[in-house]
């Protein structure tokens, strides 16, 4: 530890520079990281905050919620399956609105639960729906960036349908868009307009909802998958891959945050390779005069470790500091668990890359060093 440090302080220069280089890859990293967290959770987080672990949806549906329909008789079946206290009907369909009297247009989602049920977020501004309030909704609190506020009149473009806002809900949107939460009254209503304007006839009223929420354990999935062979039971985190656009959106994310650790490891690897062969020689006459290798080793391995450390804390302030200068429309999130692993992951790369270092020094001959010093 002496030698590391010592060495460090009489080339502050260099190790300066390599400081820098670290700093910034460790906050492309993290800000990136904090990036596709944010999409990912814009994208899925109605989906995700539900207290739900599996859903029931149409078999032929690719585990998307918009193209499931399934007949409301399996809601009963399922709830004498597992408890009716473990079963939520749930409907989601993507639409356009607008706000009566204004020109613009806004993409949203509608999502129809029961308002007394456990799929009913909170209500962070107004009042609650309830099983009686007809044409009442809740909205994400985006939408008020749009002048849409409490006792506005929300038009839907596809049925004509209007509902009042009667309270705000934070953080629920669906495939980027914010959710308008309906009871299940008005969905029906919706579906028996839609229908109509379709022209089909009465009896397609009956598949009115999308998909089936449970609160269930393994044992219980088993059992009702079993049962109920014309419908299929996904997780939650298959439901939400499903989304449109979810798993395209995070792969390219993780590519680019995989190759940046790739690129961390060379750029780290070859700037200390670098050093340690223009100090071969002070390696050399340090193993002659009977410093073991592995004292040599761990001083290089100190150095990276002090580096990385360092770069990783002014990197974590630099991304907290942005994070708060960010608009609020743009997603971001970087909660402490995700920022430990890949602080975590950034260190094993910096010391990944002292490999290369590692090797040279134990390579390195006392006599052949002492002999090219001497020379």
């Amino acid at each position: 530890m002496y030698l590391a440090i010592r060495e460090m302080r009489f080339a502050k220069v260099r190790y300066a520079l390599i400081a820098t280089i670290m700093l910034l890859i460790a906050f492309l990293v993290l800000f990136v990281t904090g990036l596709a967290k944010g999409l990912a959770y814009d994208n899925a987080a109605s989906i995700e905050n539900m207290s739900a672990s599996h859903f029931v949806m149409e078999k032929e549906a690719s585990h998307r919620f918009t193209r499931s329909l399934l007949e409301e008789s399996v809601l009963s079946q399922t709830g004498k399956a597992i408890g009716e206290e473990n079963v939520q009907s749930l409907s989601v369909r993507m639409t356009t609105v607008t706000n009566a009297g204004a020109e613009f247009k806004l993409d949203v989602t509608l999502i129809a639960v029961k308002p007394e049920g456990w799929l009913m977020p909170s209500v962070s501004e107004g009042h609650a729906i309830t099983s009686q309030s007809i044409g009442e909704v809740l909205v994400d609190s985006k939408m008020k960036e749009s002048g849409i506020g409490i006792g506005s009149i929300i038009v839907d473009q596809g049925s004509g349908l209007e509902w009042t806002v009667s309270g705000f809900v934070s953080d629920e949107s669906f495939s980027h868009s914010p959710v308008i939460f309906l009871n299940e009254s008005d969905w029906r209503q919706l579906q028996l307009k839609m229908n109509a304007l379709k022209g089909a006839d009465g009896a397609a009223s009956d598949r009115s909802i999308s998909a089936i929420a449970l609160r269930a354990d393994k044992e219980q999935v088993e059992q009702l998958a079993a049962a109920m062979s014309q419908t299929e039971i996904v997780t939650k985190s298959q439901a939400i891959a499903a989304i449109p656009g979810y798993k395209e959106e995070q792969g390219s994310l993780t590519m680019m945050i995989l190759f940046l650790y790739i690129i961390s490891v060379f750029v780290l690897a070859v700037f200390f390779y670098v050093i340690t062969i223009q100090k071969s020689h002070q390696f050399g006459v340090l193993k002659a005069i009977g410093t073991r290798t592995g004292y040599l080793v761990k001083s290089v391995s100190l150095q990276m470790l002090l580096l990385s450390v360092s770069s990783l804390m002014i990197s974590v302030l630099l991304v907290r500091a942005i994070e708060m200068m960010l608009p609020s429309g743009m997603p971001f999130q970087l909660h402490v668990s995700t920022l430990l692993m890949t602080c975590g992951a950034f260190i094993v790369i910096s010391l990944v890359g002292a490999l290369l270092s590692v090797y040279k020094i134990s390579r390195i001959d006392a006599l052949d060093a002492i002999g090219r010093t001497t020379a």
